[in-house]
């Protein structure tokens, strides 16, 4: 069965539709297909992945997933083919009603998790991304997922955003869904300029040491460019920073997932993620990962002395 993965933040800004959009290109490949869901009114992993003509078209049609969370369509109707195996359930500026009218059906909490049970052997991961809030579409996604991955900014309010949602996610496993999981935690928008990034990820990496994601993505203009363009950055500008942080954390993310053995065996086989395994073991090479980042604080300490 596909693993669904929820990318979720009650906090704005914190680059979750960023990761859910480039992680959905990273781990797609010939032998994985990857459904992402976007689940935010916003619609912005739409756009990010979708020509404004053809999410025009899902949107007149009524093929999105509001119309299947509301039941007025099968799920596989609202699925489009955006990549080679890479597909998306789009949003639409509708779905900002679907709370309301998902309030009065039974069992709503489990829309989406009756949804998505027919297809999930169809892919190997199903992402989600979700509005920065805790409301219906957000608990539909908790309920439904057998983890959640959190994006949070390297600044000091993240760590005040990150406790509320543990919270709701424990809260979540204890009435609605008990094998809910803490898939990871990933910093982004890391300026190694910035004092205040390293603190942050120190404290984060002192706290959860077995939930941070090692592979950080840094501050990168290639990033901010690419969702005009309608491309993830790894189809942007493959070279950047951005597109082989992302790429890195896909990797990891797959060990977390495979195993180490099962994850090395995917990635050498496969071209989307071939080059990666390669880069990490590249000696000099800058990567964006805690240990290399802690790994030059620790040298430029030993100088500074």
């Amino acid at each position: 069965m596909g693993r669904l993965v929820v990318i979720a933040n009650q906090k704005g800004g914190v680059g979750k539709t960023t990761t859910a959009i480039n992680l959905t290109i990273a781990l797609a490949s010939p032998e994985r297909r990857i459904l992402l869901v976007d689940l935010d009114p916003q619609g912005n992993a739409s756009s990010g992945l979708m020509p404004p003509p053809q999410i025009a078209a899902a949107k007149a049609s009524g093929k999105t997933i509001y119309e299947a969370l509301v039941g007025r369509i099968d799920i596989s109707e609202a699925i489009a083919k955006v990549r080679e195996n890479v597909f998306l359930a789009p949003s639409g500026p509708d779905l900002v009603g679907a709370e309301i009218e998902m309030a009065t059906m039974e069992g709503r909490e489990r829309r989406l998790k009756e949804l998505l049970a027919p297809i999930r052997n169809d892919y190997a991961f199903i992402l989600a991304d979700t509005p920065p809030s805790l409301g219906l579409l957000t608990l539909n996604a908790m309920v439904a997922a057998d983890s959640v991955m959190v994006p949070m900014q390297c600044e000091y309010y993240a760590l005040e955003g990150l406790s509320a949602l543990l919270s709701t996610v424990t809260r979540v496993r204890r009435v609605l869904n008990p094998d809910l999981q803490i898939d990871g935690l990933v910093l982004t928008m890391f300026d190694q300029r910035n004092k205040l990034s390293h603190e942050i990820a120190r404290e984060v990496n002192k706290h959860f040491p077995d939930k941070v994601y090692q592979n950080v993505i840094p501050r990168n203009v290639r990033l901010s460019e690419s969702p005009s363009h309608g491309l993830s950055v790894i189809e942007y500008d493959i070279k950047s920073a951005g597109a082989e942080a992302y790429r890195l954390l896909a990797l990891e993310m797959l060990r977390r997932t495979l195993g180490e053995a099962a994850a090395v065996e995917a990635t050498t086989q496969e071209g989307a993620l071939q080059g990666v395994q390669i880069a990490e073991e590249q000696p000099g090479r800058r990567m964006w990962s805690l240990r290399a980042l802690f790994a030059r604080e620790g040298e430029r300490g030993r100088r500074g002395g």
